[in-house]
């Protein structure tokens, strides 16, 4: 049996440049000088992808086989396989994507951005799992099986051992990425606490739903019956709810960094399935990127790279440093004069923007805040943590979107040391990535995790709306109340305004 695409060299050379594509996208993504430049390779590619499937898939004759059974010689005649279908529905069916797509790309805030990643991913998962059940349910539309006639009985399909893997596995990660997606979703969304959900025994639960999934996987390929499938899938969906839930809320980036993983490895085994070699490549590098970027978030946040792919990673039993209340203690309270005046006698300033700013929609003053700083003779900066704003790179895309110079913006390792020689730290929305709990409260859920030093710096400005709430992970901010610390209660992008003006 032959696929169309393999015996047409044309469709090759054409996936080949829709991968080489691919790889330039991932290139340009890593730099936001060259992100623009890396969405367009990246779209140029899937369309290439798309047109070519399309205009590939023509009536295949598959040829049978001959096989020995206990009953003798059992022949397999030819039958004819159509892989072509409807293309009115397939561009039908494009169309509405692309409208749905459009529409939520021109409405999304910049602030569910997460979110929206999270659904994405779910419907990757849900994706492959339905084409995991199609295969199954009608497997010569897939060319995975033959047709077999015995001389006694009634004739069978048979489904090759090594499509069953494929689709086993395909489904089974396609399922956990469909679940564990829809918890982030509700997580990141607000419609679920952030705070760990902690099941008594779960590791040993998820251990041992992983091992029936395999052991269901390999039973699944050594027989005919459909069964071991169903079951597995179903323990694929549960497994990913239980992955998910035990994760707080200061973790969630590395969550959306490995459900992005996730949803590529589902999509290459399912390219195997169907044959498709742009599946193959694109599932290959998404999974591979989002591992990659996966393993160095978890090194950014001190945490365990085998323990986020287990689950429950960041959630401890002792969940007492998440309280989910505010401390009862003085503080000082600032107005926009003071922070413009103070500032204004600064020699340098570091920003620290958090996703308070991206709610506000503050980015935009902010720079305009910079600009008039550094009229004054101020040197400004920004400081970055890689895991603030709730997805891998949220504050740099904002930073762009508002035109601030991409020297002026460090990552955490590269300016973490300055803050003990700065004037002030302006942290403008961002708490759970400043907070020394996470150096000095074991019982913290962001215990471990790397922080930027705002403390050390002379004085520290705090943008926040209230002293009520607290941060994502559930914990009060030890900074609010330390003696070089004003709070400056309001939106971030009313307070920022108030401090332009008190700089003209």
């Amino acid at each position: 049996m032959e696929h169309t695409v393999a015996s047409n060299p044309w469709a090759a050379l054409a996936y080949l440049i829709a991968g080489v594509c691919f790889i330039l996208a991932l290139r340009g993504l890593s730099s936001p000088t060259s992100s623009q430049a890396g969405n367009r390779f990246g779209m140029i590619g899937m369309g290439i992808a798309v047109v070519t499937t399309l205009i590939t898939h023509v009536p295949v004759q598959d040829v049978g086989v001959i096989l020995t059974g206990p009953s003798g010689t059992i022949a397999a005649g030819p039958f004819e396989r159509l892989d072509i279908v409807a293309i009115v529905e397939i561009l039908a069916a494009i169309a509405i994507g692309a409208v749905i797509g459009i529409v939520i790309a021109r409405r999304i805030a910049m602030t569910a951005m997460p979110q929206l990643v999270a659904a994405f991913h779910s419907l990757v998962g849900l994706a492959a799992v339905l084409v995991a059940v199609a295969a199954l349910l009608n497997p010569t539309a897939f060319g995975i099986a033959d047709m077999v006639i015995p001389m006694i009985g009634d004739p069978y399909l048979f489904i090759n051992p090594v499509s069953r893997i494929e689709m086993g596995l395909g489904a089974a990660i396609g399922a956990i990425t469909f679940s564990g997606s829809v918890i982030a979703f509700l997580k990141l969304n607000g419609n679920m606490s952030g705070k760990p959900i902690l099941l008594p025994g779960r590791h040993a639960i998820n251990l041992g739903t992983l091992a029936a999934i395999l052991i269901l996987v390999a039973q699944f390929a050594h027989q005919q019956a459909t069964w071991p499938f169903w079951v597995l899938l179903a323990l694929a969906f549960l497994i990913g709810f239980l992955l998910i839930i035990p994760i707080g809320g200061a973790d969630m980036p590395v969550v959306v960094s490995m459900l992005n993983s996730y949803s590529g490895w589902a999509a290459a085994a399912m390219g195997f399935t169907l044959g498709n070699t742009a599946m193959i490549v694109t599932g290959a590098l998404v999974g591979s990127s989002g591992a990659i970027l996966s393993y160095i978030m978890c090194r950014a946040m001190n945490r365990s790279f085998i323990s986020v792919i287990a689950g429950g990673f960041g959630a401890a039993d002792t969940g007492g440093g998440a309280g989910g209340s505010a401390i009862d203690r003085p503080w000082k309270r600032g107005s926009a004069e003071d922070a413009a005046f103070l500032m204004s006698q600064a020699e340098q300033v570091i920003i620290v923007p958090g996703y308070g700013m991206a709610v506000a929609q503050a980015q935009h003053v902010l720079r305009e805040m910079a600009d008039k700083l550094k009229e004054h003779g101020v040197r400004v900066k920004y400081a970055i943590h890689p895991v603030a704003g709730r997805m891998p790179g949220h504050m740099n895309v904002l930073l762009a979107e508002a035109n601030v110079p991409y020297d002026e913006v460090f990552e955490l390792e590269d300016i973490n040391s300055e803050f003990s020689q700065t004037d002030i730290a302006f942290v403008i929305g961002a708490n759970d990535v400043t907070n020394p709990a996470a150096k000095t409260d074991k019982s913290s859920p962001i215990y471990g995790m790397p922080i930027l030093d705002v403390e050390k710096a002379k004085t520290v400005l705090f943008v926040k709306r209230s002293m009520g709430g607290v941060g994502y992970a559930g914990v009060d901010n030890e900074v609010f109340y330390r003696d070089n610390t004003m709070m400056l209660l309001a939106d971030a992008k009313k307070m920022v305004e108030e401090i332009v003006k008190s700089l003209d």
